[in-house]
């Protein structure tokens, strides 16, 4: 793809950023925490820039890398996401992904915090993000450690991570549908916390309904 022509890649991360932030799902309205990617073709990416409140972000701030994180087009005086990395390592791993959300949402967090995962409480939700939500080891924001760690749960095949004691990271074909899962995710760590609290006991999904999620993902 010749250089120069990635706007609309780049609108489509600014447009999805803008959203979450307004949601919420970034943790804080002020901040920069949070990043999403999109995949551009087979060895490409557009990604958030490193460190700018996204009220300030323009589409030239996004970055063009490469899966490895040579830079194909960044704005002199910026520099790509602390999590590129782990973006870059999605997509090499999982060819299905073309686009990333790494959130710190409220009860996403609750259960980074706790390291625990959430099972299959509602069938429409397991077919979007898998039968558990799993929760990827704990490594320093940005580490080479926290990308290979990611990329350890990847064979999976879920849609929906919880990176222990940081945050959420959702996949899926499109950007609409990585936000969607993020949502989703949301959802459920909300329902799953406030379950939890009543002390009684949570109803999960059966086997035979986990059987039919399962082959019916496989058709997807």
């Amino acid at each position: 793809m010749e250089t120069g022509s990635y706007r609309q890649w780049r609108k489509m991360v600014l447009d999805a950023c803008m959203w979450l932030s307004e949601q919420g799902y970034f943790g804080s309205l002020r901040g920069s925490g949070g990043n999403v990617s999109v995949r551009i073709d087979e060895c490409a990416m557009a990604v958030t820039p490193s460190g700018i409140r996204y009220q300030e972000m323009t589409v030239d701030d996004i970055c063009i890398l490469r899966f490895g994180l040579d830079a194909i087009e960044v704005k002199s005086g910026r520099h790509p996401s602390m999590e590129s990395g782990m973006h870059g390592m999605i997509y090499q791993n999982r060819p299905d992904a073309g686009a990333v959300v790494h959130t710190h949402q409220t009860y996403g967090s609750v259960f980074a915090l706790t390291n625990t995962a959430i099972p299959a409480l509602f069938d429409e939700v397991a077919l979007s993000l898998g039968p558990v939500i799993e929760v990827v080891p704990y490594a320093f924001s940005g580490s080479r450690e926290l990308a290979d760690n990611v990329a350890s749960k990847l064979s999976n095949l879920a849609n929906a991570y919880i990176i222990q004691n940081h945050g959420i990271v959702t996949l899926g074909k499109t950007l609409h549908e990585a936000m969607l899962h993020a949502e989703l995710v949301e959802k459920t760590a909300r329902i799953y916390a406030l379950a939890l609290s009543t002390g009684k006991s949570i109803g999960t999904l059966p086997a035979f309904a986990l059987d039919k999620i399962a082959a019916l993902r496989k058709m997807t």
